[in-house]
């Protein structure tokens, strides 16, 4: 698991590593089952506290992403089917939103906007 901390960055360090986790379990990169670095290697390679890294682990917990197991560590929680693509659907639709406010701001037609998203799309 690679976590990469921006000090540029105006999110928190706790939330930067929520994100990344999370990110990385929608992504299908950590499954289900997959053991998490304890609190305090994460914290040590990070080279961040502690209370830091109990935080972020903290929050995917509460929000689902991973369990805790009394002696043993963190690891990916199983995701219900349909929770993980609602998760996903408003990851995307975030962006859209951002996307829709910057050509709503520019002035440029919902037409054109749908010709672009259809192209990037294609793209991919």
């Amino acid at each position: 698991m690679n976590i990469i901390i921006s000090n540029s960055s105006e999110a928190p360090i706790y939330q930067q590593i929520t994100d990344q986790i999370r990110d990385s379990i929608l992504r299908g990169e950590l499954l289900e089952g997959d053991l998490l670095p304890s609190i305090r290697n994460l914290a040590k390679d990070l080279r961040i506290s502690v209370i830091t890294t109990k935080r972020a682990y903290d929050e995917l917990e509460n929000d689902g992403y991973i369990v805790s197991v009394s002696g043993k560590g963190f690891y990916v929680a199983g995701q219900n089917a349909e929770l993980l693509h609602e998760s996903r659907l408003s990851i995307v639709e975030e962006k859209l939103e951002e996307a829709v406010k910057c050509a709503k701001t520019l002035n440029i037609e919902r037409s054109d906007v749908f010709r672009l998203l259809e192209l990037l799309y294609e793209e991919e």
